[in-house]
């Protein structure tokens, strides 16, 4: 993007840290993070087997002796096996869902979550909000992240919030009538839908006081920013979290929109080839490792996050000296990410193991027709379950879908198929077809 359509104001002066700084800050954080992480059982083994001692560490040659950390490695430690202090130190607990709807737990302590509201208002600030302003919150609270992070950044600012939470999209177009706030907060393609229903109620965007929009929890494409853009009169920013780091507040654009600027100063970022784990090139695609370098209640070192996306480390006229990620590109793993939400298809499969009449054999079939992410699931129903009444095959879908809906959280559409219908394969089964157009590209 070339046009500023913001002044420029930093909000936390270890944003604009010189290079060389902000390394020497990361090395000395990253030596106490190991000490920190040594007493958690996970790191304590993988510790001894290679032989590391947690004071050992002196240079960043010596990054490269950490271990990784998976998800799945926090699966197998659930609830809360990655806890590095006592849980009377707990103020907080949210998480993220799993390959069987199990949540995968995340703490916060009390500077955590400062921390959290910190690092939030970084790119809020960037992105436009000031003191003065109101923002309304459309993402979903409770476990999720999202919500409640992007509240603790706006309240850091000294704005107002209006925490609506995410649907009853004709609240959200009643709240941006009578409270006029300035800036909008959710998943991008929830901003559309939203923009649907002023069109709906024939409200035209000029007669709001909407300025800005900060959207992300969900991939989504220049294109869709610029019709955000036109059908709201914003300005549109991304940014970028996950639960397992602290949630949104990772990184975040500044005013030149030219990639989202990771806030170094907590996390290490590398980006590494998803195969041999080792060190892409400079502006090459790889895959997103975060280390969490001043986490109190759960840091994670090296968390393979399986994200795709390019760094870049070049100057950025904004004056911050973050290095830039890209837009994520894509995924490593089989996850999808629907309308903010974790999806793996084995929970799709687990619901429907619940439901009489179908088969282990289905297929997911992603695509997003308009703005909004659609999903429609191919379910093979067994023989006797397959039927030529058109109530009984009603009353089988309508079960699947709430059975989804009860693992998932979401609405998915449902198209029962005959018997020995859908493709059989002699590998792993491709189970999940994703139409959607996730880059510019």
């Amino acid at each position: 993007m070339d046009a500023a359509p913001i002044e420029n104001r930093i909000w936390n002066r270890a944003e604009t840290l010189p290079r060389e700084e902000l390394r020497a800050l990361q090395l000395a954080r990253l030596r106490e993070c190991v000490r920190r992480v040594a007493d958690v059982p996970f790191y304590r083994r993988a510790f001894a087997q290679s032989g590391l001692d947690p004071d050992a560490i002196r240079d960043w040659d010596d990054l490269r002796r950490l271990p990784f950390t998976t998800k799945s490695d926090l699966r197998d430690h659930y609830p809360l096996g990655f806890l590095a202090v006592d849980r009377s130190r707990i103020v907080r607990y949210h998480g993220s869902s799993g390959t069987t709807g199990q949540p995968t737990f995340v703490a916060y302590t009390t500077q955590d979550r400062a921390i959290w509201g910190d690092l939030c208002a970084r790119f809020l600030v960037a992105g436009g909000l000031r003191p003065h302003h109101t923002a309304q919150i459309a993402f979903g609270y409770g476990l999720f992240t999202g919500g409640f992070g992007l509240h603790y950044g706006v309240e850091t600012v000294g704005a107002a919030v209006i925490p609506a939470a995410s649907g009853n999209t004709r609240r959200q177009v009643l709240l941006l009538k009578d409270l006029q706030p300035d800036v909008l907060i959710c998943t991008p393609s929830y901003a559309l839908t939203i923009a649907d229903e002023l069109e709906n109620q024939n409200v035209d965007p000029a007669a709001l006081s909407l300025k800005f929009g900060h959207f992300g929890g969900e991939p989504w494409t220049e294109a869709m920013r610029r019709e955000i853009e036109k059908r709201l009169g914003i300005t549109a920013f991304n940014n970028y979290g996950l639960s397992e780091a602290i949630g949104p507040g990772v990184s975040g654009e500044c005013y030149l929109r030219g990639g989202m600027h990771i806030q170094e100063d907590h996390f290490l970022v590398e980006c590494v080839d998803p195969e041999t784990l080792e060190p892409v090139p400079p502006g090459s695609p790889g895959e997103l490792v975060i280390t969490t370098l001043t986490r109190e209640a759960m840091p994670l070192l090296r968390y393979r996050t399986r994200d795709l996306t390019v760094l870049d480390d070049s100057p950025c006229p904004c004056g911050r000296t973050g290095v830039r990620m890209a837009r994520v590109c894509g995924r490593t793993d089989d996850m999808l990410i629907i309308r903010g939400v974790n999806v793996f298809p084995s929970q799709i499969e687990e619901a429907l193991l619940q439901v009489e009449g179908t088969t282990p054999h289905y297929q997911i079939e992603v695509d997003r027709p308009g703005r909004r992410d659609e999903v429609t699931v191919h379910v093979e129903v067994t023989a006797d379950g397959f039927s030529d009444k058109m109530s009984e095959m009603q009353r089988l879908r309508d079960a699947i879908i709430a059975e989804i809906h009860s693992v998932t959280g979401l609405h998915m559409r449902v198209n029962l198929v005959a018997p020995r219908t859908l493709q059989r394969f002699e590998g792993k089964a491709k189970r999940v077809i994703d139409r959607r157009k996730l880059t510019d590209d």
